[in-house]
Order: structure tokens, then sequence, then C-alpha cells
């Protein structure tokens, strides 16, 4: 693996995911493989999960990690080639990401969508500009459309309860949420699961169709209720609208996801990939029910960019 921005770099998906699930048993095992090593995390936009516990991956192969808040910590980067930089940016990101190269063996970075511009947002600028100028491997801590370290982790959860059902329904559902957000999450959940063993129902009110290009063949269902029969994984998440980009539209039924909801499903385990705003996106009972994932996925957050880093590793020796 030479680079991570979609499950399309990874050319065997059941073979990653038992990686992880090994490391989770052994995470000193590799500890040799990044001694000497620096891995730089480039931050534009807040982080909890992505941070710890990538931060944590590293230090689990030996490698040493430095955080850069771009906001915060350093200049003000220029994106566009040729401007002629009298305004409020220093720095260029061709420049940014060279020099970064130089000290780092492996660079993260996370930028997500601006929400304004759908066509700079689809064609990743930000992400590929820096995937251009640096030198080193680069991974994605989330881009403008995909978040692929919370896919794999996801992945990773949903086989380890999978056991006593090997093709189960997956249904990914809208919630509301007060402010636009990004479709990265969705986006990218729905393009792994095309890789994994299950049926795939994604559910949304009309209006919230995300790009079908990440979708693919999901079925596509209006009525959450529907959508929720015999599921055995619920993932609830927030997207603001692909068509009519970055907006929120106005929706009449409750899609906040309740164990009422649930009483048609499989006994679903519940998904989301946090932070989540309890009691309108998902509810407490649901949240604190036995049957949620949320913390399990986090913590997988650190077995899945470790199992990432290793290959990465394993590749440049």
């Amino acid at each position: 693996m030479k680079r991570f921005f979609s499950v399309n770099d990874v050319p065997n998906l059941d073979n990653l995911i038992k990686q992880a699930r090994q490391l989770k048993q052994q995470p000193l095992a590799q500890q040799h493989l990044g001694k000497g090593k620096t891995i730089g995390l480039v931050f534009l936009n807040s982080s909890l999960r992505t941070r710890i516990s990538t931060v944590k991956a590293a230090q689990n192969l030996g490698l040493e990690s430095i955080v850069l808040n771009v906001t915060q910590d350093s200049w003000n980067w220029e994106f566009n080639d040729g401007t002629i930089m009298n305004g409020n940016t220093v720095e260029h990101i061709k420049d940014a990401a060279r020099v970064l190269s130089t000290y780092c063996d492996i660079i993260g970075i996370r930028c997500f969508a601006g929400l304004q511009d759908k066509a700079e947002d689809t064609s990743e600028k930000v992400y590929m500009l820096f995937e251009t100028y640096a030198t080193v491997p680069v991974i994605s801590l989330e881009s403008a459309t995909l978040h692929p370290l919370q896919s794999l982790a996801d992945c990773i959860s949903i086989a380890e309860h999978s056991a006593k059902n090997s093709f189960p329904k997956v249904v990914l559902s809208w919630a509301p949420h007060i402010k636009a957000l990004p479709q990265a999450v969705a986006n990218s959940f729905a393009q792994w699961m095309h890789k994994m063993p299950c049926e795939l129902v994604v559910t949304h009110p009309e209006g919230y169709e995300l790009d079908p290009k990440f979708t693919g063949n999901a079925a596509i269902e209006y009525n959450q209720q529907k959508a929720l029969e015999n599921a055995d994984f619920v993932y609830v998440k927030n997207w603001s609208s692909f068509n009519n980009y970055g907006k929120i539209l106005p929706v009449e039924e409750d899609w906040m996801l309740t164990n009422n909801k649930l009483r048609i499903s499989n006994n679903a385990k519940i998904m989301h990939c946090l932070p989540v705003r309890r009691n309108l996106e998902v509810s407490d009972e649901v949240l604190d029910s036995a049957n949620s994932l949320i913390y399990e996925q986090a913590n997988n957050r650190t077995y899945a960019a470790q199992v990432v880093l290793q290959n990465i590793l394993t590749h440049a020796t």
C-alpha cells in the first residue's frame, strides 16, 4: 500500500480486516517497523477520534508523531496556482507539502468539504494538491468526500458482529441535525459496504440523495420504517443535500432513531461515527443500549489506522 485515500487503495479488504483484528490481540508486536521514523498529522479541521487514534496507532508501531493544526499553528495556506499572494495567505500548499515531506516519512491530512463550491469539493482539490506535492506516502484523515479510516473501522466492527449472519442487512439512515454537514462519512460508508458481504439499504428524506458514484446499486428507501425491517446493522449519520449542495432541506417526518422504530429490525446493532447530537440524531435509549457499537467503533479507529500504517511501512521497507 503506497497511499490511503479510499477503499480503492485496498487490494484485499477481507485480508486487511483480518490483519486489523490480529493487531487487536497483539498491538505492540510490530513496533520495529516504525523505529526511527516519523508521521506528520496535518489538521485543517477539528478532530478527536482521528487525532488520538492515529497517534496511538503510530505509537504502537514505534513511530514518532508530529501534529500540526494548520489553522492555529502554521501560516495560512494558498491553494491556487499562479496566485499573487498579496492577501492573507502566506505559504503555498506546494511548499508546505514539500517541506513537511523532508521532516516526515508518512503524512496524514484532514481537510473537510467547504460545502460552498460543489465542483471544488468533489474534485478533492485540497487533498489532491497536497498529495501531488508531497514526496512521501499520504493517508486521508478525512477529505471533502470520504473518510476511509472511519469506514475501515466500521467494516472491522461489522465483521466482529456478523458471525451468525454472513450476509447481514446494513441500513445507512439519515438523521436530523442543526447545521449542514458534509457527505464524507456517508459516502465512504456506502463505498466500503460495496466491498463487504452485505445487503446495503440507504434511507433518507427525498432531496437528500447522496452522490450515486458512492451509493452505486444500493437500495434507496425514502420510508425509514420500511428500511429498518429486518435490519442487522443501522448506521446513523446526518448529511446535507448533495443535489442542492450543502443545503438543509425541510423535513416534516421525525427521523431520529428510537427503540420504538427499531422493534421491526433484527435486533439491530447501532452504529454512529461520533460525535453525535444526542436526542436529535439518535435517542439516549438507543445510544446507551446493549446493541450500541459506538464505542467499539471508536476503539477500532486505532486498529484501522494501525493496519494502514503497518501496510505502508511494510511496503516502504
